[in-house]
Protein backbone atom coordinates (compact mmCIF):
# COMPACT_ATOMS: atom_id res chain seq x y z
CA UNK A 1 0.00 0.00 0.00
CA UNK A 2 1.39 3.49 -0.71
CA UNK A 3 1.01 6.21 1.78
CA UNK A 4 1.04 9.88 0.78
CA UNK A 5 2.15 12.08 2.85
CA UNK A 6 3.10 16.10 3.00
CA UNK A 7 7.27 16.15 3.76
CA UNK A 8 7.64 19.32 5.32
CA UNK A 9 4.47 18.50 7.89
CA UNK A 10 6.01 17.44 10.66
CA UNK A 11 3.31 14.45 11.74
CA UNK A 12 3.68 12.96 8.52
CA UNK A 13 6.81 11.01 9.58
CA UNK A 14 4.72 10.01 13.01
CA UNK A 15 1.77 9.00 10.70
CA UNK A 16 3.98 6.59 8.40
CA UNK A 17 5.58 5.03 11.69
CA UNK A 18 2.38 4.10 12.94
CA UNK A 19 1.13 2.96 9.51
CA UNK A 20 4.08 0.67 9.22
CA UNK A 21 3.51 -0.86 12.44
CA UNK A 22 0.21 -1.84 11.99
CA UNK A 23 0.93 -2.69 8.67
CA UNK A 24 3.17 -4.93 9.78
CA UNK A 25 0.96 -6.84 12.17
CA UNK A 26 -0.96 -7.51 8.55
CA UNK A 27 2.19 -8.69 7.11
CA UNK A 28 1.29 -5.56 4.33
CA UNK A 29 3.95 -3.23 2.76
CA UNK A 30 3.92 -0.07 3.15
CA UNK A 31 5.48 2.11 0.65
CA UNK A 32 5.91 5.99 1.57
CA UNK A 33 5.60 8.55 -0.89
CA UNK A 34 6.14 12.03 -0.17
CA UNK A 35 5.03 15.13 -1.69
CA UNK A 36 7.90 18.04 -1.62
CA UNK A 37 5.02 20.96 -2.91
CA UNK A 38 1.58 21.19 -3.86
CA UNK A 39 0.94 19.97 -7.17
CA UNK A 40 3.91 17.48 -6.94
CA UNK A 41 1.88 13.83 -6.97
CA UNK A 42 3.28 12.16 -10.49
CA UNK A 43 6.16 11.20 -8.67
CA UNK A 44 5.04 9.50 -5.65
CA UNK A 45 2.21 7.79 -8.11
CA UNK A 46 4.47 6.75 -10.52
CA UNK A 47 6.37 4.99 -8.02
CA UNK A 48 3.23 3.30 -6.13
CA UNK A 49 2.95 2.04 -9.21
CA UNK A 50 5.70 0.47 -10.10
CA UNK A 51 6.44 -0.70 -6.26
CA UNK A 52 3.03 -2.55 -7.26
CA UNK A 53 1.10 -0.98 -4.99
CA UNK A 54 -2.94 -1.95 -4.63
CA UNK A 55 -4.06 1.22 -3.08
CA UNK A 56 -2.72 4.46 -1.37
CA UNK A 57 -3.75 6.45 1.51
CA UNK A 58 -3.50 10.32 1.66
CA UNK A 59 -2.16 11.62 5.10
CA UNK A 60 -3.86 13.82 6.90
CA UNK A 61 -2.85 17.26 6.18
CA UNK A 62 -3.67 20.66 5.34
CA UNK A 63 -2.53 21.07 2.15
CA UNK A 64 -3.07 17.23 0.48
CA UNK A 65 -6.60 17.76 1.68
CA UNK A 66 -6.55 21.31 -0.10
CA UNK A 67 -5.71 19.74 -3.32
CA UNK A 68 -7.41 16.29 -3.14
CA UNK A 69 -9.15 16.87 -6.27
CA UNK A 70 -5.45 17.19 -8.13
CA UNK A 71 -4.45 14.07 -5.89
CA UNK A 72 -7.43 11.98 -6.97
CA UNK A 73 -6.75 13.12 -10.73
CA UNK A 74 -3.26 11.39 -10.06
CA UNK A 75 -4.20 7.71 -9.50
CA UNK A 76 -6.99 7.67 -11.68
CA UNK A 77 -4.53 7.73 -14.40
CA UNK A 78 -2.50 5.10 -12.69
CA UNK A 79 -5.67 3.02 -12.10
CA UNK A 80 -4.71 2.84 -8.10
CA UNK A 81 -8.28 3.47 -5.36
CA UNK A 82 -7.04 6.18 -3.29
CA UNK A 83 -8.15 6.31 0.33
CA UNK A 84 -8.94 9.49 2.66
CA UNK A 85 -9.52 9.97 6.49
CA UNK A 86 -12.50 12.71 5.53
CA UNK A 87 -15.79 12.88 3.49
CA UNK A 88 -14.12 15.20 1.02
CA UNK A 89 -11.77 13.08 -0.37
CA UNK A 90 -14.03 10.50 -1.50
CA UNK A 91 -16.80 13.48 -2.31
CA UNK A 92 -13.74 14.25 -5.09
CA UNK A 93 -13.20 11.30 -6.42
CA UNK A 94 -11.13 9.03 -3.93
CA UNK A 95 -12.32 5.68 -3.45
CA UNK A 96 -13.28 5.65 0.34
CA UNK A 97 -13.48 7.52 3.42
CA UNK A 98 -13.45 6.66 6.90
CA UNK A 99 -13.19 9.30 9.58
CA UNK A 100 -14.04 11.48 12.37
CA UNK A 101 -17.77 12.97 11.02
CA UNK A 102 -16.43 16.77 11.39
CA UNK A 103 -20.17 17.96 11.53
CA UNK A 104 -20.49 16.31 14.65
CA UNK A 105 -16.62 17.62 16.08
CA UNK A 106 -18.47 21.33 15.38
CA UNK A 107 -21.36 20.66 17.07
CA UNK A 108 -19.47 18.59 20.34
CA UNK A 109 -17.26 21.85 20.31
CA UNK A 110 -20.52 24.68 19.92
CA UNK A 111 -21.48 22.91 23.32
CA UNK A 112 -18.33 23.12 24.95
CA UNK A 113 -18.50 27.11 23.76
CA UNK A 114 -22.07 27.48 25.09
CA UNK A 115 -20.67 25.98 28.18
CA UNK A 116 -17.56 28.25 28.63
CA UNK A 117 -20.24 31.48 27.62
CA UNK A 118 -22.25 30.08 30.66
CA UNK A 119 -19.78 30.53 32.97
CA UNK A 120 -18.16 26.99 33.32
CA UNK A 121 -14.25 26.86 33.38
CA UNK A 122 -12.34 25.53 30.61
CA UNK A 123 -9.83 23.96 32.85
CA UNK A 124 -12.95 21.59 34.71
CA UNK A 125 -14.10 20.84 31.33
CA UNK A 126 -13.88 17.00 30.55
CA UNK A 127 -11.50 16.18 27.34
CA UNK A 128 -13.69 14.18 24.96
CA UNK A 129 -12.45 12.07 21.75
CA UNK A 130 -14.61 12.03 18.81
CA UNK A 131 -17.56 9.64 18.77
CA UNK A 132 -18.68 9.72 15.49
CA UNK A 133 -16.92 8.19 12.49
CA UNK A 134 -18.31 7.74 8.90
CA UNK A 135 -17.66 5.65 6.13
CA UNK A 136 -18.02 7.29 2.47
CA UNK A 137 -18.10 4.87 -0.64
CA UNK A 138 -17.38 6.37 -4.68
CA UNK A 139 -19.47 3.94 -6.36
CA UNK A 140 -18.57 5.92 -9.46
CA UNK A 141 -14.87 5.81 -8.78
CA UNK A 142 -14.60 2.09 -8.35
CA UNK A 143 -16.78 1.49 -11.69
CA UNK A 144 -14.05 3.89 -13.48
CA UNK A 145 -11.41 1.70 -11.66
CA UNK A 146 -12.92 -1.66 -12.33
CA UNK A 147 -13.43 -2.44 -8.66
CA UNK A 148 -16.48 -4.32 -7.18
CA UNK A 149 -17.44 -3.42 -3.52
CA UNK A 150 -18.54 -5.79 -1.08
CA UNK A 151 -22.38 -5.45 -0.45
CA UNK A 152 -21.88 -6.16 2.89
CA UNK A 153 -19.36 -2.94 2.80
CA UNK A 154 -21.92 -1.21 0.64
CA UNK A 155 -24.18 -2.26 4.09
CA UNK A 156 -22.15 -0.39 6.83
CA UNK A 157 -21.47 2.65 4.70
CA UNK A 158 -23.01 5.89 5.69
CA UNK A 159 -22.72 7.48 1.95
CA UNK A 160 -22.81 5.67 -0.99
CA UNK A 161 -22.02 8.51 -4.20
CA UNK A 162 -23.43 7.00 -7.11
Amino acid sequence: MGVLGYRVNPATTEQITAIEAIAASLKLTIHPGYVERPGGYAEPFTRFKSERAGAVLVLTDSVLGAERTRIVQTPTRHRLPVFFDFRAGAEAGGLVSYGIDHLDLYRQTARFVDRILKGAKPADLPIEQPTKFELVINLKTAKALGLTIAPAVLFRADQIIE
